[in-house]
This record gives structure tokens, C-alpha cells and sequence, in this order.
């Protein structure tokens, strides 16, 4: 049979079928408290599939009450690895309980967030990092139901304390003076600022002075060995690195300078790129369960929007330290 020539309507299936429009929206939207005859049902799903039929958008968010799209709202970074896994299982999660996940990086010429949630009707809209209240508000006034997270402390976000960890495994070992390498270039201090929170709150309940942290305008060799040098004036012993490329780099100003990890200086990376392993020397390094997160965000999501067959609650997501030589003598 050749494909109709132009979209089917829910008038086309009932015709197809021999049944209401309003047998249609019950079958294909499974429609709670209704009981079809399993033949009824089989004629509608085949003359659906037949005529190829897809419901509209806006006829499917009229029938449930909100839409199916959440949108995650990317900073401006580039999509490395772990962002790109954490997307990926983020948008299988919500798949499977019918909801379609739409990415807007945030910075980008162009129309502001709430206007893009307007013209897309999304429904959830979900961040790396807590959205201001003023932002929280106009999304509101646009018609989405659930922000995640909304503010800083907000308990669903994204990105777990990873700083934390890097600090306490460098305590752990023996250090006790660290140091934090700042990210480059400026649109990554936000996330850099939050990482190092987290090793400061850990050389704090550790009783040490906070983190001596320096940071090169470009991850350049002489810039990042002039930052060493100023670590091995303050004493410190072991550096905690924005991400994994920071700490590769930081390792090749090691080798510039005639030094080496981690006999000169620990050195921790975090988000375990795949390239970490391979580095000189192979690099320790914090990470979390991008399955876990992706599953956990999808469950917040589906909580708040109350849909029926939201999987049970389970903790967020840990960040797991991977060691390496890099920072183990």
C-alpha cells in the first residue's frame, strides 16, 4: 500500500476502523478506566499503523494536560564526554515514560530560555545548576510545571560534589597543603567556583588552610609550569584540577619542568574522560554513574509531573573516585 500523501488524522483511523474518533483517543492514549474490546483495539492500533498515523503534539498535551518535551538547559561548555553520556541517558530515561528530551545551551545568540520554552510548550525544564528565582518565575508564567533545580541547594541537581571527593582523597593520603587548578577559560568559573567549594569544605573539616587555588589564562605549558612553581613556593603537595584536560595539561608542565606526578606533585583529575587512563602517568580521577544520574533526574521529573508508573525513588547519584598513579606514590 503507498503512504498516504498527506498526514493522517484520528477522522482518517476511525473511518479505517469503524470506529468514534473518541474510541481512537482512548485506545491510543491508553486511556485509563475505559473498556475496549480486545478486537476493537486491534482494528484501531492496524489502521493506525497503516495510514501511518502520528498524533499532533498539541492534540497529545490537550489530552494529558501538559506536553511531552522537557527541555535541559546546557551551559555554554563544550560537550565533552560526560556531558554528552549524562544527555544520553537522561533522554532514554524519560523515553521510556513518554517523554521527549529537547537540549538549549544557554549563552547562545538567540531567543531567551523562557521564550524557547514558550514555542516549544515544554513542560519540565531542567539545569546543570540552579536557576535564579527571577528565571524560576518567567518559566512559570510560561507554562512549565517543573524547574529542577530551582535554586542553588536545590537536592535534584545534576552535578554531584565531585570537589569533595578530590579533596578528601588527597587529605586521605597524606597532603596537607592543596592546591585547586581554576578552569579556563571564563565561561567555565561558575562550575569551577562549585568544585572548589567542595575541596575547600573538605581542607576545612580536615582542620587545613583552604586550597591555594591558581589558574593560567590558556591551558599553555609555560603559563601552567609558572603556576607550579608558585604551588612548590606555598608548600602544596597535591592539586586538585578543574577537569580531567586541566589536569592532563597540568600534568605535561610537570614533565616541562623536570618533575613528575605524583613523587613532585598529586595531581587529581575529575569527570574520567576516556583519555585519562592513557595519560603520563595514568590519571586518579572523580566521576559518577552517568546511568544513576540520568535515572535520577528522569525520576525527579516524573515525580513532580505525578505520571502513574513513575519508577519507586532511589538515592542520586555518588560521585566514585578512580585511582590512578597520578596521584598515588
Amino acid at each position: 500500500m503507498k503512504p498516504p500523501t498527506k498526514r493522517s488524522t484520528s477522522a482518517d483511523v476511525a473511518l479505517a476502523a469503524g470506529v468514534s474518533r473518541t474510541t481512537v483517543s482512548y485506545v491510543l492514549n491508553n486511556h485509563p478506566g475505559q473498556t475496549i474490546p480486545e478486537d476493537t483495539r486491534r482494528r484501531v492500533l492496524d489502521a493506525a499503523e497503516r495510514l501511518q498515523y502520528r498524533p499532533h503534539a498539541s492534540a497529545r498535551a490537550l489530552a494529558a494536560g501538559r506536553s511531552d518535551i522537557v527541555l535541559l538547559a546546557v551551559p555554554d561548555l563544550p560537550i565533552g564526554p560526560s556531558i554528552s553520556r549524562f544527555v544520553e541517558e537522561l533522554a532514554a530515561a524519560l523515553a521510556e515514560h513518554g517523554l521527549t528530551l529537547v537540549t538549549h545551551l544557554l549563552g547562545a545568540r538567540g531567543r531567551a530560555l523562557p521564550d524557547v520554552c514558550a514555542a516549544v510548550g515544554a513542560s519540565a525544564v531542567l539545569g546543570f545548576e540552579g536557576f535564579d528565582e527571577a528565571t524560576v518565575q518567567a518559566l512559570r508564567r510560561v507554562g512549565v510545571a517543573v524547574v529542577l533545580p530551582a535554586g542553588d541547594d536545590a537536592p535534584h541537581s545534576a552535578m554531584p560534589p565531585l570537589g569533595r571527593l578530590q579533596g578528601e582523597h588527597l587529605i586521605g593520603l597524606g597532603h596537607r597543603r592543596i592546591g585547586y587548578l581554576l578552569p579556563s577559560p571564563a565561561r567555565f568559573r561558575p562550575m569551577g567556583a562549585a568544585r572548589l567549594r567542595g575541596v575547600s569544605g573538605a581542607c576545612a573539616e580536615a582542620g587545613l588552610a583552604a586550597p591555594v587555588a591558581l589558574g593560567a589564562a590558556e591551558l599553555d605549558i609555560d603559563d601552567l609550569a609558572r603556576v607550579v612553581e608558585r604551588w612548590t613556593a606555598e608548600g602544596v603537595t597535591g592539586v586538585c584540577a578543574f577537569n580531567d584536560e586541566h589536569a592532563i595539561a597540568l600534568l605535561a608542565a610537570l614533565r616541562h619542568l623536570g618533575l613528575a606526578a605524583p613523587d613532585d606533585l598529586a595531581v587529581v583529575g575529575a569527570d574520567d574522560i576516556p583519555m585519562a587512563r592513557f595519560a603520563a602517568p595514568p590519571l586518579s580521577t572523580v566521576c559518577f554513574d552517568l546511568a544513576e544520574a540520568g535515572r535520577y533526574l528522569a525520576y525527579s521529573v516524573l515525580s513532580e509531573l505525578e505520571l502513574r508508573g513513575a519508577p519507586s525513588p532511589f538515592p542520586c547519584a555518588t560521585p566514585l573516585l578512580v585511582r590512578r598513579i597520578s596521584s598515588l606514590a
